[in-house]
């Protein structure tokens, strides 16, 4: 079967596990600046920049990949938030998009495939795709709102040669995640599909939106029901919310797109809501029952963690949902609907 039909069958039996996050794993690493520059010899001091430790720290990386899929994962995503030319630009390392995302991809494609071999049960790689640190539909002059530090064409020029790599690299699905921008993820939905054409093969699309505020906005103001319809033209394999808050508080959010979105529901909060130290410490327990709830209900296909979540939340969220009935996809609907911040639907 294709990747898109073998997680379309297994989705169909039970409720599935995505990963944790990759940034919380790294700083309990405690890396130094060597760590990070390896013998790259680039200009720019690279501390922080996470994804670059596919090619200076690969062990790294496949230390974390693997402690995932070790605790029950089903999808492992590529550390490839920032890997596009846009954010590694303040790094000075534009001109190794291409290396990273490769080498992170081929980094969770082996361990995918050395564990799907040890039991015969398939194991997927998602792509990950951040948004970039810009945005097309909001103006960062308060003077000029017309303005625009980018275009939307220069942006799918952007995801189109980070999704290349990825796909070269051997992931079965790209992943447009965080998005706080609904245009930049048509950007990005544009490149990736215009790369399929071009490969002439199916690159099924993973699309999860992140909140900005309670109301159930993100930060170009589309709600969760107008992000849906923004979007679903695309058909994608999944559709879900990520980050924003805790499981607490996204929880509303999820149902109400898990009521209209005809795609699988993929969901990963943050483990909890930050301390004052802007720390996450809600116990693995805690997330995971926050989450068994989202199962019990019917409202989610996939479930895992994003800021703050770890290997053990992973752990304790497949113990949690273990035996539950994944979430039957609705139809699709007739209805004419449309999308400014907020839907309109036309007729039936």
């Amino acid at each position: 079967m294709t990747p898109r039909e073998a997680l379309l069958a297994e989705a169909a039996r039970r409720v599935l596990i995505f990963d944790g996050a990759f940034g919380t794993e790294i700083q309990a690493r405690r890396l130094q600046a060597g760590d990070f520059a390896g013998d790259l010899a680039l200009a720019h001091d690279q501390t922080g920049n996470n994804d670059i430790l596919a090619l200076t720290r690969p062990d790294v990386i496949e230390a974390i990949t693997t402690a995932y899929f070790a605790a029950g994962s089903d999808i492992v995503s590529t550390n490839t938030f920032s890997a596009n030319r846009i954010s590694q630009a303040d790094y000075g390392a534009e001109g190794l998009v291409g290396d990273i995302n490769l080498a992170s991809a081929r980094i969770a494609r082996a361990a995918a495939d050395r564990f799907a071999a040890a039991d015969g049960r398939r194991r997927f790689v998602a792509g990950a795709m951040g948004p970039t640190n810009k945005t097309l539909s909001l103006s960062p002059r308060v003077e000029d709102p017309g303005y625009r530090e980018i275009s939307f064409d220069y942006l799918a020029e952007v995801y189109r040669e980070q999704a290349a790599a990825l796909a070269q690299g051997g992931v079965d699905f790209i992943l447009v995640e965080t998005v706080f921008d609904t245009l930049n993820a048509k950007a990005a939905i544009y490149a990736v599909r215009q790369l399929a054409r071009e490969l002439g093969r199916d690159i099924p699309l993973m699309l999860s939106m992140t909140l900005t505020d309670l109301s159930g906005r993100n930060l170009s103001g589309h709600t969760v029901d107008a992000f849906w319809h923004s979007v679903r033209h695309a058909q994608p394999l999944t559709v879900g919310l990520n980050c924003s808050f805790g499981a607490e508080q996204l929880r509303p959010h999820v149902q109400q797109l898990s009521r209209i979105a005809d795609c699988l529901l993929l969901a990963y909060p943050n483990a909890g809501l930050p301390n004052e130290l802007g720390q996450y410490d809600e116990a693995p327990e805690t997330t995971a029952a926050h989450l068994r709830g989202w199962a019990v209900d019917g409202a989610v296909n996939i479930i895992g963690g994003c800021c703050g979540s770890t290997p053990a939340h992973i752990a304790a969220m497949a113990a949690a949902v273990e035996g539950l009935a994944p979430r039957p996809v609705p139809p699709a609907s007739r209805q004419t609907a449309l999308a400014g911040l907020e839907p309109l639907v036309l007729a039936a």
